[in-house]
């Protein structure tokens, strides 16, 4: 019998990709608003529908958490949607409907930028076994062998945290960030950019610059060790999550969680390629949307330490 919450998560990410795929296309209706009622490509159409079909799942899980608290069972789960929820019932500031769309911000734009830098990660430290090695040395010296991570730990494993820098710097989880609009005529470096263009800052290239960075196309998270650069949007070199006051929210829960999960699977097992791949047959080309995915996911086998 089938499970039907796997049937659940592999529904929702389907539909996330292919909102984040659609997004991610450049669209007529941007350039020519006189477009916008007939939607020339189908993207506003297409995305009317994953949206829709998203609330609608989201829906089902906020209907089976009320009905488990009209049974008297509920309790057990004491997670976001049951925190919404009690908000919701006790002072009515939120709505089902807000509910909804606040799930969607959430999960959105959490799940598929954190799980694919977790999977970026672990396929070049694959295809890097020397890298790989170093990182688990640092763990078992500093953790543990084995043992469980916390978040209070992250600061004391630099090497992890030069890991988690480097695989932003080559797979950015967003490679354009997100659009911005200019709000009064600029001059940048002898052009101008007209109030209300559309600016694309492609934090991709910026990564794999060679007058910034050495070998750029190279896993070296070393370069990181003896460097003050940061992903927070101080250094222009590598800004994963944007710069300034449009900074993405959710900056200050990826750099505690990617490198916890990340550090976990590293800690917890060891790790082979599947059916046999050689480290540098590992397949690492990429599918595009607003954010980049690997074309073939990894596949590995996690054996006990």
């Amino acid at each position: 019998m089938a499970d039907p919450t796997q049937d659940s998560v592999q529904q929702f990410r389907h539909l996330i990709w292919q909102i984040m795929v659609e997004v991610g296309k450049p669209n007529l209706v941007d350039y020519f608003s006189i477009l916008k009622k007939i939607d020339p490509q189908g993207i506003r159409r297409r995305l009317k529908s994953h949206f829709g079909d998203t609330f609608e799942l989201f829906g089902r899980l906020i209907d089976e958490r009320l009905e488990l608290r009209r049974s008297g069972k509920s309790g057990a789960e004491n997670d976001v949607i049951d925190i919404l929820l009690n908000i919701s019932e006790e002072n009515g500031e939120i709505n089902r409907t807000h509910i909804e769309h606040l799930c969607l911000d959430i999960f959105a734009a959490g799940t598929d930028t954190t799980s694919s830098s977790v999977e970026w990660a672990m396929a070049e430290l694959l295809r890097t076994p020397e890298t790989l090695q170093k990182a688990k040395a640092e763990l078992e010296q500093t953790i543990g062998k084995g043992k469980p991570i916390e978040e209070s730990d992250i600061p004391r494993l630099p090497y992890l945290q030069a890991i988690v820098k480097e695989t932003m710097r080559i797979h950015p989880p967003v490679p354009l960030l997100i659009p911005r609009t200019v709000e009064t005529d600029v001059e940048v470096y002898g052009y101008t950019v007209p109030q209300g263009a559309q600016v694309l800052v492609n934090a991709w290239a910026i990564g794999h610059d060679p007058s910034v960075w050495a070998n750029p196309t190279s896993f070296m998270p070393e370069r990181f060790l003896d460097s003050d650069i940061d992903i927070r949007g101080r250094d222009f070199e590598l800004i994963p999550f944007g710069a300034g006051r449009r900074i993405c929210p959710g900056l200050s829960l990826a750099i505690r969680v990617v490198p916890l999960m990340l550090g976990s699977l590293i800690n917890s097992f060891d790790w082979k390629l599947e059916s046999g791949i050689k480290p540098e047959e590992l397949d690492m080309d990429d599918k595009f949307g607003i954010t980049v995915q690997k074309a073939q996911p990894l596949r590995i086998v996690p054996l006990p330490v």
